[in-house]
């Protein structure tokens, strides 16, 4: 019989169903959140395709894509450090490396910001204004994607929800005023505004200040995964930035606006697919901690479901009406409707990859998830611009479906070799430890 003032051990099952029911609420307000999250970009693609048409909507793809790039950067020096590090630390510990963390997103976004006004000072023409206007709005925004990750390293999913739904609302005026100003600056300038208003209230929800003073510090001390990270993270929004660049230089800057209206089309899955994102490391590092073997099963599961939540996805785009494909997209429509099935088929695969990075960076295999991502990027660039050669528009997406196949079948089998060394490596500590107290 329990003392009184001694609390009893829960039940095993009781314990087991108690885990579950904190990773599914840790995974639906990553859900949740990305929901709100992709519905801005969404909105503000659409908005853009509705008022403007394809070759404006084209030059705003290049600078979309061109943020892409910088927030990949600063994920890879600044968020995934924290997520794979700092999740489910002390509170104490994680202030101070949200801080830090948020500040070296900062600095990233001003320095690259500064960049982008620059060239967009020098090149003029139709896209100067716009990459001057990025330069001015990737602080913001980069901050505001800090603190989301942040939120997520500490459990806290509900207020990087709120965070978005607030740049969500700020979103809304300001579009407004942009739809009166007619361009693609100010759009841009817009959605960067929002961001700012979000930034300024996860301060509010937090209490903690980047700590911009203490960027260098947090860049040397991650170094060991931010160097492989930010080379990952690079190299595939990259590809994108030159597969969009090469497109627009063999097919036209419309065909960069067509590919964007297809990856519109996917945003409610694609919504999916970040929002697991934000959650699937931390929570796969739990996974690894408590039950290492259950890894890999939580890995197959995570891609599988989401490359068949794209297939569903994909077929239902394919029974949506012109009328209807019409509304959203205006006549960016007529561009990307063909390109659904291998857009489709690309989204399907990058999903069944994710599960197995995911494993990857719980394991903090680096060096393994690096050669990866390398390896699909090359074959995402080759793909797109070979099948923009030989086929146009089309066929440079049927060729980016096909790469990221191949991509997803190489980051399985690099998860399948880091999980073999991860076993060994705990059954030979396993039988030092024995050994040892044999001897005692």
């Amino acid at each position: 019989m329990a003392t009184e003032g001694v609390r009893t051990a829960a039940p095993p099952a009781q314990a087991g169903r108690s885990a579950k029911r904190g990773v599914l609420g840790r995974l639906s307000w990553g859900l949740a959140d990305q929901a709100v999250n992709s519905m801005i970009n969404f909105v503000v693609g659409a908005y853009v395709a509705r008022e403007l048409g394809v070759h404006a909507f084209g030059v705003f793809s290049l600078a979309w894509l061109t943020y892409g790039v910088v927030l990949n950067v600063s994920r890879g020096v600044a968020t995934d450090p924290l997520m794979v590090r700092f999740s489910g630390v002390p509170e104490a510990v994680w202030r101070a490396a949200a801080g830090r963390a948020s500040g070296a997103a900062l600095a990233v976004g001003g320095t690259l910001g500064t960049a982008c006004l620059l060239v967009g000072l020098g090149i003029g023409g139709e896209v100067g204004p716009a990459f001057a206007s990025l330069g001015l709005a990737l602080p913001f925004l980069l901050l505001q994607d800090s603190r989301r990750f942040a939120f997520f390293a500490a459990g806290t999913g509900q207020k990087a929800f709120a965070n978005d739904l607030v740049q969500g609302v700020a979103l809304i005026p300001a579009m407004v005023v942009a739809a009166r100003v007619g361009t693609v600056a100010a759009f841009v300038l817009a959605w960067g505004a929002a961001a700012a208003a979000a930034a300024g209230y996860g301060f509010l929800q937090s209490g903690i200040r980047p700590r911009v003073t203490q960027a260098r510090g947090w860049l040397r001390e991650q170094r060991d995964l931010g160097s492989r990270y930010l080379v990952e993270n690079v190299s595939l929004s990259g590809a994108g930035q030159l597969r969009a660049y090469g497109l627009g230089a063999i097919v036209g800057v419309a065909a960069v606006g067509a590919v964007r209206g297809a990856e519109l089309l996917q945003g409610p899955f694609l919504a999916l697919l970040m929002g697991l994102s934000l959650v699937t490391v931390a929570e796969a590092a739990r996974v690894l901690r408590q039950e290492p073997r259950r890894l890999g099963r939580f890995c197959l599961l995570l891609g599988g479901g989401q490359a068949g939540a794209a297939l569903l996805w994909g077929a239902t785009l394919l029974l949506l009406p012109d009328r209807a494909g019409e509304l959203v997209l205006g006549d960016v429509w007529h561009s990307a409707a063909p390109l659904i099935v291998p857009a489709t088929l690309g989204v399907a695969g990058a999903g069944l990859g994710s599960g197995a990075a995911a494993g990857l960076r719980a394991l903090a295999a680096a060096r393994r998830s690096l050669r990866c991502q390398l390896f699909a990027s090359a074959c995402y660039l080759a793909g797109g611009l070979g099948g923009a050669a030989a086929a146009g528009t089309v066929g440079s997406a049927w060729g980016v479906a096909t790469a990221t196949a191949c991509g997803s079948a190489v980051w399985w089998l690099q998860l399948r070799a880091a999980l073999r060394e991860h076993h060994r490596g705990t059954s030979s500590e396993a039988r030092e430890g024995n050994s040892h107290v044999r001897t005692q």
